[in-house]
């Protein structure tokens, strides 16, 4: 039971480092760099200090399977395309625009689930949906905001971000055999900079762009996009199951406000601390029934075993 908690905790730990993201960037921004330029630093020095924790770490390489290989591939490749397109998106869309369309992943993750496993939503996660989609739009603050203007490249580019995140977290939900943690993430960040030098702008890496001061949001992104959420969604993700992990990572969301307003002193209502609680009790309402219902079988179990 406990560790079914730990688990679950490791998951909203790995999302709450995806929140922190948008406010780096963001501060990347005011000193002058693009988009393009943070997120190819935030997968170049994920690749370094993966490279440097597998080297001081492992001893052998993995072995892996056909399957596993897959896996690992499209996990990798997913993980770069949240970035670009999800970069993408913000030369459209407001940053609070962004974010709503991103947290789309939530119930595109629950529906991918349930396509995969064959089966309906359940009655808990639907309930679970509505607080978290519900607090959302209030967390945003995008009530008052007119919509009419935005292209309609940001509304794509948004909801593709959002498929791409869901679907690595469905993907990466599975169980690869004959790799470790670190080797997992280590093999992610190679396929996910490789991605990443095609579609944005790898000339940073040789043109001195990284010694300007560029190299310290690439190593705080590399942290917290690559590193951390990777390495705990590895550990987490396939004990807790794909359903659960999509729901669980809706604390990106509270993190990424209340972030931005410490870093950016942007403003807080009320409207936006409701939608926060929303997207919480959300979160936990499914992990709360999850964890009666094993209490009920552990007890159903024991009285059975006391016979």
């Amino acid at each position: 039971m406990k560790q079914n908690w730990i688990y679950s905790l490791l998951v909203v730990i790995a999302a709450s480092s995806y929140g922190v993201l948008s406010t780096i960037v963001k501060v990347a921004m005011q000193h002058g760099y693009t988009t393009a330029e943070a997120v190819t630093s935030q997968y170049f020095f994920g690749f370094l200090m993966a490279l440097l924790l597998f080297i001081l770490t492992q001893r052998t390489l993995p072995n892996i399977t056909k399957s596993g290989a897959v896996t690992l591939i499209f996990a990798g490749i997913f993980t770069a395309l949240t970035g670009i397109v999800y970069g993408q998106s913000l030369n459209y869309l407001p940053a609070s625009l962004a974010v709503v369309m991103l947290f789309q992943f939530t119930w595109i993750g629950l529906f991918m689930n349930c396509f995969v496993s064959r089966r309906l939503p359940s009655r808990i996660e639907l309930f679970s949906l509505a607080f978290l989609l519900a607090g959302t739009i209030l967390a945003a603050g995008i009530i008052d905001v007119d919509l009419s203007q935005i292209a309609w490249q940001g509304w794509a580019l948004g909801l593709a971000a959002a498929f791409t995140f869901a679907a690595f977290l469905q993907i990466n939900a599975r169980k690869v055999e004959g790799v470790t943690m670190v080797g997992r993430t280590f093999i992610l960040s190679v396929i996910a900079l490789l991605v990443i030098s095609i579609f944005l702008t790898p000339e940073i890496i040789w043109n001195g762009q990284l010694g300007t001061g560029l190299w310290k949001f690439g190593m705080a992104l590399g942290l917290f996009g690559i590193i951390l959420p990777i390495l705990l969604f590895s550990i987490a993700a396939p004990k807790v199951g794909g359903a659960l992990v999509s729901i669980l990572s809706a604390m990106e969301l509270p993190v990424a406000i209340i972030v931005s307003v410490l870093v950016l002193n942007e403003s807080l209502t009320m409207i936006q601390v409701g939608g926060i609680i929303l997207v919480l009790f959300g979160m936990v309402l499914p992990s709360y029934f999850t964890a009666k219902k094993m209490r009920a079988i552990e007890k159903k179990n024991n009285e059975t075993n006391s016979i």
